[in-house]
């Protein structure tokens, strides 16, 4: 099976956002068995996302992802799942 260009560019980006969340998770959870506080783990991730996106982009983008991020989280994408076996 052949892909076009921007077939792979959706994998390639998929691929790259699981990595990500795979290394937020383990973070996370670092932080949980520190003691730390979900609040306070999830301040310092958004600081530091938002931080290292300004110094990448501009304050456009990280407004823009704000409010994407808003939009998902009043649709519900953010609320836990239940488990399905």
């Amino acid at each position: 099976m052949e892909y076009s260009v921007a077939e792979l560019d959706a994998l390639v980006r998929e691929e790259k956002r699981l990595t990500a969340a795979e290394s937020h998770n383990e973070a996370w959870a670092e932080g949980l068995s520190a003691g730390i506080e979900p609040e306070i783990i999830a301040e310092a991730a958004l600081a530091t996302a938002l931080g290292e996106l300004l110094r990448n982009t501009s304050e456009a983008s990280a407004l823009a992802l704000l409010e994407r991020m808003r939009d998902r989280m009043i649709a519900g994408d953010f609320e836990p799942r239940p488990i399905q076996h």
